[in-house]
């Protein structure tokens, strides 16, 4: 059976390994790289004639970008999770609409879309965005 320091170091343990996991997962170590102009540009024409592959390439090499848009908003009492997984749609939405014509770069582009996701999700969500402070729902303001 377990004792009292036993459920302890094992609850001290459980908060590292999640806390490890956190900054590994924000910092961008468990994101693929992004791929090159070349490659993306290639993807991009092979996503064109219906190449599902290519797009998922394209989003899932791009989800440092959402990433890094999504981590300002850290600190304003949103997981982690739920600002990755709003960003995610975001970044969907912008695979799919980019238009390479327009003269724009993807990362660009999906940036915006990330942006463009994030009031809306947390408006009608758990969160709600007030004079750019970001408030759980569960908060009385």
């Amino acid at each position: 059976m377990w004792t009292g320091l036993g459920l302890w170091l094992l609850a001290v343990a459980g908060a590292l390994r999640g806390a490890l996991w956190l900054v590994g997962y924000i910092g961008g170590n468990a994101f693929p790289q992004p791929l090159s102009e070349a490659e993306e540009q290639s993807a991009l024409a092979a996503m064109r004639e219906g190449d599902g592959d290519a797009r998922r390439r394209l989003i899932e090499h791009n989800l440092r970008l959402v990433a890094h848009v999504v981590k300002k908003y850290n600190n304003k009492g949103v997981e982690s999770d739920d600002l990755i997984s709003i960003g995610t749609v975001g970044l969907i939405k912008g695979v799919d609409t980019f238009n390479a014509d327009k003269g724009t770069r993807l990362a660009t582009y999906c940036a915006r879309c990330i942006e463009n996701e994030k009031p809306l999700t947390l408006h009608g969500g758990k969160y709600f965005l007030m004079m750019g402070v970001v408030y759980s729902r569960d908060i009385r303001v």
